[in-house]
């Protein structure tokens, strides 16, 4: 099979296709025949090794030679242990332990996929299960009236926050860079920043913050908040989420705000809802471009330089 393999962290020119055998499931593992591949910003991280958290299990060399997680295909074959599909089966699931997605074949445990919903193309599924995810627990909490901000609004998760936070009748205000701002009004969001022009946690104040890309001073965004406010992240430096997680944590406390990191829950009983959402029309799926296997590189590049309006996807068969 050809797939995409690094040896080394660094950036898009460190990867190349070769061609592998083609992998055999253990017990309760299933050989998925690759459709589409979403990208997501733990795939540019991954391959650069940064922030440090990403090189959990390969702390000199990449723990899996072949990124992507969120997949979507057809079932190839399945371990002597599986009972939930058979060969011929349509899936999709966010297999973020072991990864190999950007292959013509991929191994992935039982436990992490789903049966695609037949509504939903192998492209729009693949989106759903890491983006989605970090977008609904994100904004999990969010009432009608209460003020949001969404930084990093203009990418994947950010794509389905502002969606789904409007749901909920919030007043959603999105944060990314100068080209993204059309985008997130176009999803929805009633006010859109530049953060190169103006820094969002000098606004507000916001009953909640999801920060997708954290690098600011835990003092800044308790500024923001409304007294009650929540403040969540998913991602960002090391730095800062300890920060998050230590100072943040007693700073809150004490200014009844709470700052913290989420942990997000994976798997089909957390990614399935909001692929129902999808399929009832109730969430876009917005796709920014796809890219074929050969040119992986430049999609992780587009995601990564944070050019990515919604979500890239590779489209593997």
């Amino acid at each position: 099979m050809r797939a995409v393999v690094y040896d080394r962290y660094g950036h898009a020119d460190v990867l190349r296709i070769e061609d592998l055998p083609k992998p055999s499931p253990s017990d309760r593992q299933v050989l998925v025949k690759v459709a589409a591949t979403s990208v997501n910003l733990s795939d540019w991280e991954t391959l650069r090794g940064s922030p440090l958290y990403s090189r959990i299990g390969g702390l000199r060399t990449p723990a899996r030679r072949t990124l992507g997680s969120d997949i979507a295909g057809w079932v190839d074959a399945v371990g002597p242990a599986v009972t939930q599909f058979r060969p011929g089966d349509e899936v999709y699931g966010d297999n973020l332990m072991l990864k190999g997605g950007f292959a013509e074949y991929a191994i992935a445990p039982e436990s992490v996929l789903a049966h695609k919903p037949t509504a939903l193309t192998f492209a729009e599924a693949s989106t759903v299960p890491q983006a989605g995810v970090i977008a609904q627990q994100g904004t999990d909490g969010a009432a009608a009236g209460q003020r949001i901000v969404i930084n990093g609004a203009g990418g994947g998760s950010g794509s389905f926050a502002i969606q789904l936070a409007k749901r909920l009748g919030a007043e959603v205000t999105g944060v990314d860079n100068a080209s993204k701002l059309d985008f997130m009004r176009s999803v929805g969001a009633d006010k859109v920043i530049d953060y190169r022009r103006e820094d969002f946690t000098r606004s507000g104040p916001y009953d909640l913050i999801l920060d997708l890309v954290a690098h600011r001073s835990v003092f800044a965004y308790r500024r923001a908040l409304a007294p009650g406010g929540r403040y969540r992240c998913v991602g960002g430096s090391v730095r800062t989420l300890l920060r998050v997680l230590t100072i943040g944590s007693v700073a809150g406390w004490l200014t009844r705000r709470r700052l913290g990191v989420l942990a997000v829950k994976e798997g089909p009983a957390h990614f399935g809802p909001v692929a129902d959402l999808c399929v009832a029309g109730d969430l876009a799926v917005h796709i920014d471009r796809t890219f074929t296997l050969d040119q992986v590189p430049e999609a992780l590049a587009h995601v990564g330089e944070g050019r990515a309006r919604g979500k890239v996807v590779v489209t593997v068969t």
